[in-house]
């Protein structure tokens, strides 16, 4: 037997230990369900929202952005290396298969032994794959001494640096494993995080996760740009699927970049973001335009008709007032600002209820992808956490980095450029 059917093994022992001896009386065929009837979406309904799981690169990065988003850190709690590379290839098979609709395991939540805990948790039965994609990252906390791949740790996941006004919860921070679980159905997303989570039970435990709706960046150019909880149109400069040149500049790590195992994949940089809306919803309509640098309606940058009018930033009115503040949000973040630097975003909002003061616990749950951290991200968050008139009205509260390896070939699994 292999090491991961071993493991499976010992799991479902575990789950199985109350109802041993009445197992061991009826036999695997009086113990299965034959006659249930598991509910499923057509054949054709479920193709039409599959996304290939397979390719050069991991889905969900460049997908078009779905509308929910559930995305969990993991601490690895084994020390075995074996079952950590047994646990990913466990993971890949279940996402594989909740991509293209199915459920996490052949037997499902209803086709195995009636006496035996489901192999799969059951509230996605009958629902489409809803463009699932799944996306799993690395962090540098895995390379430490327990797997030794210490030395397989790129320069380019690095610690982030501390910024300012950052007011960042442990809790809601770090982590050696994250998956990105993205969708068009929320129980989806849930369904597939949550089964990832009861596989992996016995060798990792979820450290933190976050619930996202309403996305807040645009991915492809067929979509439409959404809004962020203050309102205004975000992303519209975003990075798109189609801009295959800028992808390659400044998404997917290419060649030369830092070790082999990397090339393909990206860096994922998540940071939890508290906004203070009902502080923003006091605020004059002027101003908070002032503040974004764009026409809260339209989307337009301010000395522009359209949302997509490319921005000017040296654009003056009346007594040489630059009409785009120095302090404005789109300035300090746009490309020109800080000498080419782009990155791609795939951020979505988020309602965590109240914070037992009277305000809602609500904000954006921001999520970029780059090729180097270092000379992206840091620099771009380096200015805005520095100069930004939004920073009165936003505060970060979680942070984490992962290396996104490349995507799965077929008979591969999640990182085995990393492991082989």
């Amino acid at each position: 037997m292999s090491e991961a059917g071993t493991r499976v093994s010992r799991r479902r022992l575990f789950g199985l230990a109350g109802a041993g001896a009445a197992l061991a009386g009826a036999g695997v065929a009086g113990g299965m369900a034959a006659d249930r009837v598991v509910p499923a979406a057509s054949t054709t309904d479920t193709a039409a929202n599959a996304v290939p799981f397979h390719g050069a690169n991991q889905a969900g990065i460049v997908t078009p952005a779905q509308d929910r988003l559930h995305f969990v850190s993991f601490d690895v709690t084994t020390t075995s290396r074996n079952d950590l590379v047994d646990l990913l290839r466990e993971w890949t098979r279940a996402a594989e298969r909740m991509a293209a609709g199915q459920e996490a395991t052949e037997h499902g939540a209803v086709g195995g032994p009636a006496e035996a805990p489901p192999e799969d948790t059951g509230e996605a039965l009958g629902l489409p794959a809803s463009s699932l994609t799944l996306t799993v990252g690395f962090g540098p906390s895995l390379f430490d001494q327990r797997f030794g791949l210490a030395d397989r740790r790129p320069p380019a996941l690095i610690d982030l640096p501390a910024f300012a006004k950052d007011a960042l919860d442990p809790a809601r921070c770090g982590g050696d494993l994250c998956v990105q679980a993205c969708a068009n159905d929320p129980q989806v997303a849930v369904h597939a995080i949550r089964n990832l989570a009861r596989i992996g039970f016995g060798a990792v435990t979820v450290r933190w996760s976050q619930l996202g709706f309403g996305r807040t960046s645009t991915t492809s150019r067929s979509q439409s740009t959404p809004r962020n909880l203050f309102g205004f149109k975000d992303g519209t400069n975003n990075i798109k699927a189609e801009d295959t040149d800028a992808l390659r500049q400044h998404v997917w790590v290419q060649p030369g970049d830092g070790p082999d195992w990397m090339t393909g994949g990206s860096y994922l940089v998540a940071r939890r973001i508290r906004m203070h809306i009902e502080t923003w919803d006091r605020t004059r309509l002027s101003e908070q335009e002032e503040i974004i640098g764009r026409q809260k309606g339209s989307g337009a940058a301010h000395g522009q008709a359209g949302e997509f009018d490319p921005v000017d930033l040296h654009v003056h009115g009346e007594g040489g007032k630059p009409l785009i503040a120095d302090d404005a949000h789109i300035r300090l973040a746009s490309a020109e600002s800080l000498g080419g630097v782009r990155i791609l975003r795939r951020g979505y909002n988020f309602v965590d209820g109240s914070d037992g003061l009277g305000h809602l616990d609500a904000g954006l749950f921001f999520i970029a992808f780059n090729r180097d951290p270092r000379s992206q991200f840091v620099p771009m968050q380096q200015a805005l956490a520095e100069k930004d008139a939004m920073m009165e009205y936003i505060q970060h509260t979680g942070s984490a980095i992962y290396a996104c390896p490349p995507g799965v070939r077929p008979g591969g699994f999640w990182g085995d450029t990393l492991f082989h």
